[in-house]
C-alpha cells in the first residue's frame, strides 16, 4: 500500500506498512534488562514500555515486562484488574516474595508481566534501613532473568529508591522525552542523576537511546525543539519518533496494546520501527564489549 494515508473507522493506516516489518538480527541471546526511565511524568514511559514489549515479543524472543509504578498503569493496560495486582513487584522488592511466583501471562503471546501496586509508594520507607537497598530489584530478578531474552522495566516518574533500583538492575536505558521545553531541560538533570548512580553504585547500564514521544509535527515549537534535541544529542536519539495519536490514547481503556487495538495504524508501525532500532542498538552494544 502506497500513497496518502487511508483511514478505517477513524484510524489512520500507515502507508507502506509492510515495509515496517523488521528482520531480527539479535543473534546474541544473553538476557538483557532495559529500563524505560525519566524522572518527569507524562512523557510516555508506560506507552513506550507496553507497546515496545509487545512489538519485541515473538516465538523466538520471550519478554518480561515489570511494572515499577505504584499507579500500576502498565498492568491495567495489559488487562489486570486493580483488585488482582498482588503479588506484585512490590512483593518481590519489599517482602522477598519469589519473583518466579509473581509472574503472570498476558494476552500477548510470549509477553509475561510482573504487576505494579500501590505498595511501591512506600518503598523508600520500607527499604530505608535495609543494607544494600539499591540492589533489591537486581537480586529479585536473579532467578528469572535467564528465562527471558529481554526484560523491560516500566519505571516510576521519579528517582526514588525504586527508580534507583531500576537503574542498578538495568543493562540499558531508554529515555522517552516530549518535544517540550521543560521536558528537554529535565533531560539534563536526568542524565546527571544517571551518571551519579553509575559512579556511586558501580552500575553498568548504558544509554540505548532517547525517544521522542507525543510528537505533533505541526504544533507550536515542537518541531524546532525536536530538531534542537537531535542537534544536542545526535545519534543518541532514536530515528523513530512516536507521534501523538488518538489510538494510543484509546488503547489503554480497551486494555489492548496498539497491535491489538489498531494493528494497521501509524502508531503500530512506529513501534515496529522502534523495536527494529532497539534490536540493532543492542546488537551494536554487545559487539562493542
Amino acid at each position: 500500500m502506497t500513497g496518502a494515508p487511508q483511514t478505517t473507522d477513524g484510524v489512520e493506516i500507515a502507508p507502506d506498512i509492510a515495509a515496517t516489518t523488521f528482520v531480527d538480527r539479535m543473534t546474541d541471546k544473553s538476557p538483557v534488562v532495559i529500563a524505560v526511565v525519566n524522572n518527569k511524568g507524562g512523557v510516555g514511559k508506560t506507552t513506550t514500555a507496553v507497546n515496545l514489549a509487545a512489538a519485541l515479543a515473538s516465538p523466538r524472543r520471550r519478554l518480561l515486562l515489570i511494572d515499577l509504578d505504584s499507579q500500576a498503569s502498565a498492568s491495567l493496560w495489559l488487562g489486570v484488574d486493580r483488585a488482582h495486582l498482588r503479588p506484585s513487584s512490590a512483593s518481590c522488592m519489599l517482602q522477598e516474595f519469589p519473583a518466579q511466583h509473581a509472574i503472570r501471562s498476558t494476552r500477548v503471546q510470549n509477553l509475561d508481566l510482573i504487576t505494579g501496586s500501590v505498595e511501591l509508594a512506600n518503598a523508600d520507607l520500607v527499604l530505608a534501613q535495609v543494607a544494600g537497598r539499591e540492589l533489591a530489584l537486581k537480586l529479585a530478578l536473579q532467578r528469572v532473568r535467564s528465562r527471558y531474552d529481554i526484560i523491560i522495566l516500566d519505571c516510576p516518574p521519579n528517582l526514588s529508591l525504586v527508580g534507583i533500583n531500576a537503574l542498578v538492575a538495568a543493562d540499558a536505558l531508554i529515555v522517552p522525552v516530549t518535544p517540550q521545553h521543560l521536558a528537554i531541560e529535565g533531560l539534563v538533570s536526568l542524565m546527571t542523576s544517571v551518571e551519579t548512580v553509575r559512579l556511586r553504585l558501580s552500575s553498568k547500564n548504558q544509554l540505548l537511546g532517547i525517544l521522542l514521544t507525543m510528537v505533533a509535527p505541526t504544533s507550536g515549537r515542537g518541531p524546532s525543539l525536536a530538531r534542537s534535541l537531535r542537534d544536542e544529542y545526535g545519534e543518541r536519539v532514536f530515528r523513530t519518533e512516536i507521534a501523538s495519536s488518538p489510538v494510543l490514547e484509546q488503547a489503554p481503556t480497551a486494555a489492548r496494546t496498539i497491535f491489538q487495538f489498531a494493528p494497521r495504524s501509524r502508531a503500530a508501525a512506529s513501534f515496529e520501527r522502534l523495536a527494529a532500532e532497539v534490536l540493532d542498538r543492542l546488537r551494536a552494544t554487545r559487539a562493542d564489549r
